[in-house]
């Protein structure tokens, strides 16, 4: 019977897996809840675990929901649309510029948001950009690809912009200002070498001189690409800027109140609800809109991919699966710090990709807690996972949830991009940029230590 559960609990993770791979379009949410009831029912995660769990992964959905809200919020405004007109207003009709600009708006939405927001508010802006302007196909790739990867890989510096990031916090127990106090640094400048590598790349394909834009239009978010409803601006031109400016500056006032309160040791989640309620009020005193909405049009589902992926997780932990990794991780990151660092994010960058950075730092993390390490080799660890989890990821198009969806919505909107073309960029920037960025991380974390 014992033997019949495992295969059950290995089976049912495999399964839920690939079929999020090869059907990205359907709700993840849906065979990840499939996949829990089954873990369940075969009696390898317990109600006492459920119990666990929630608790676990409870506060980083919630300040995630939270900074989702604020981004619905920043559409009623109509900030998304006026950030694409801005973007050719800077870039001055240089292809060149607006790379740089494309690659700045995607961390700031990372930062702003989260990463897989990011992608969802992003990609549309961008195609809709692209398409006014007139780029052929081969010429928009270099902007939507490398938008993509900063994106993505924009989750690494700050944890609160990712809910995996979010969850492997909770459970190493590290507030969010120490993980940011040991990160920032080294992923930001990991951030910078993967867009100069990229630009290195894209340098001969980007246009010199843009063609002059075309009107904008609501085409792309009419045909269903955006997932956001409200996209026409509800203020009045002449003010745009200034209640732009002014709602960013609120936004990220309060990204920096998250972490002044896990300072202070004050609830994050919390600090992240009264953010999003003071938006909220915000919009319904200068638009008139009721916050009511909010219960339509927030993804609620993220809170149940969440719990569902961590219960058949929690499910192969206690089926030994974190046994059998301590003994294959232990001899490689209990040597010098260095090379705990590099090896844990390789190895968790080659399990992001054959699994999906979600359950790949899941095990990393709940693994490295198993091992009776000490403090500063767990935490270097885990923040390589970090690394491996949020950049290394990227190498294949499936070792992110945020990529999964980029490629859906780019094949929506008729933007032709193979496996091929995404490889030849990854295999060259991605491998780079992890390795740089996990021995940054080691002689950071040493001159702060």
């Amino acid at each position: 019977m014992h033997n019949v559960m495992i295969a059950l609990t290995i089976l049912t993770f495999l399964c839920t897996v690939s079929f999020i791979f090869w059907r990205p379009h359907v709700n993840e949410a849906i065979p990840a809840t499939i996949g829990a009831i089954i873990v369940f029912l075969t009696g390898s995660v317990s109600v006492t675990d459920l119990g666990v769990i929630t608790e676990t992964i409870g506060g980083a959905a919630v300040t995630i929901i939270a900074t989702i809200v604020m981004a619905i919020v920043l559409e009623s405004f109509g900030f998304f649309h006026w950030a694409a007109e801005k973007l050719l207003v800077y870039a001055k009709g240089s292809g060149v510029r607006l790379f740089w600009l494309t690659n700045l708006l995607c961390f700031l939405m990372t930062l702003f948001v989260n990463n897989d927001g990011s992608i969802l508010i992003t990609t549309p802006i961008l195609m809709m950009l692209l398409h006014n302007i007139g780029l052929k196909n081969h010429q928009k790739i270099p902007y939507l690809l490398s938008g993509a990867l900063i994106a993505t890989a924009s989750s690494a510096p700050i944890g609160v912009s990712n809910i995996v990031n979010l969850i492997a916090l909770k459970i190493v127990h590290m507030d969010l200002y120490m993980h940011t106090a040991m990160m920032f640094v080294p992923a930001t400048l990991g951030l910078v070498l993967l867009s100069l590598l990229l630009f290195a790349y894209f340098y001969h394909v980007l246009p010199r001189k843009l063609p002059e834009a075309r009107r904008f239009s609501h085409h792309a978010f009419e045909k269903g690409y955006h997932p956001l409803k409200e996209v026409r601006p509800l203020i009045p031109k002449e003010k745009q800027t200034k209640y732009m400016i002014n709602i960013l500056v609120f936004v990220f006032l309060v990204r920096l109140s998250l972490f002044v309160a896990s300072y202070f040791h004050f609830p994050v989640p919390l600090m992240a609800v009264i953010g999003s309620i003071f938006l909220l009020t915000w919009r319904w005193i200068y638009l008139k809109i009721p916050p009511t909405d909010m219960l339509k049009k927030t993804p609620w589902y993220i809170l149940i991919f969440a719990f569902s992926m961590y219960v058949i997780i929690y499910g192969l932990h206690n089926i030994g699966l974190t046994d059998m990794l301590i003994s294959f991780f232990q001899p490689i990151i209990s040597g010098d710090l260095l090379q705990a660092s590099v090896m844990m994010g390789i190895l968790v960058s080659v399990l992001s990709n054959l699994f999906n950075n979600h359950p790949a730092l899941m095990v990393g993390t709940l693994t490295l807690t198993n091992m009776n390490l000490d403090p500063l080799t767990l935490k270097i660890s885990y923040l390589a996972s970090v690394i491996g989890s949020d950049i290394g990821s990227l190498l294949l198009p499936i070792g992110t949830l945020a990529t999964l969806m980029w490629m859906h919505i780019l094949k929506k909107g008729k933007v032709k991009i193979s496996w091929g073309d995404y490889l030849k960029v990854t295999s060259i920037v991605i491998p780079i940029t992890v390795i740089f960025t996990l021995i940054i991380l080691f002689y950071w974390v040493s001159w702060l230590f």
